[in-house]
């Protein structure tokens, strides 16, 4: 009877080929918003959306260690995770943008706890910041979710390292 292992054996493969196998994966892309110590509003781009449990409602986010907002998503109570609709590519490239406002001309109303629910966004998901988890050169977010509410428009899609209507 063969061991079990303990650890997982190094890649025989470079970060590019593991990214560009990573991008046959198609995903939906989101905007993750929340707020600042100073009231004003931060948001960025997440394509890492995933269920995680419908008792309780889970839901699950990564965001890269390096990331300047990190500290701010780690130590709010909540966060609200906008799935974007195949009309909203200009957002998600808005909220990729190393700009300062990303939120400048873009409409939104408030959550129950304040914070940007973008305007036509397909699904919308207000969350707990319930825990997380680092992992690799990512921090994973379990967000609990308290309020959601959707349409029936068509999603965003990332596919290949291109935005698909």
């Amino acid at each position: 009877m063969q061991k079990p292992a303990t650890s997982a054996l190094p890649p025989d493969f470079d970060s590019r080929h593991f990214r560009t196998a990573l991008g046959q994966f198609a995903t939906g892309v989101t905007v993750v918003t929340t707020r600042l110590a100073d009231g004003s509003f931060l948001g960025l781009t997440a394509s890492s959306f995933n269920s995680v449990s419908l008792d309780p409602p889970l839901v699950l986010w990564s965001l890269g260690k390096r990331a300047q907002s990190l500290p701010v998503f780690s130590a709010n109570s909540h966060y609200v995770i906008n799935v974007l609709t195949a009309e909203q590519q200009v957002l998600a490239e808005q909220f990729a943008s190393r700009s300062e406002n990303r939120f400048e001309g873009v409409e939104f109303t408030l959550s129950r706890t304040g914070l940007p629910i973008l305007k036509g966004a397909s699904a919308w998901f207000e969350c707990f910041n319930r825990s997380q988890y680092p992992e690799g050169d990512h921090v994973i977010f379990v967000g609990e979710v308290e309020q959601c509410a959707h349409g029936n428009a068509a999603p965003l899609i990332f596919h290949n390292g291109s935005f698909l209507p």
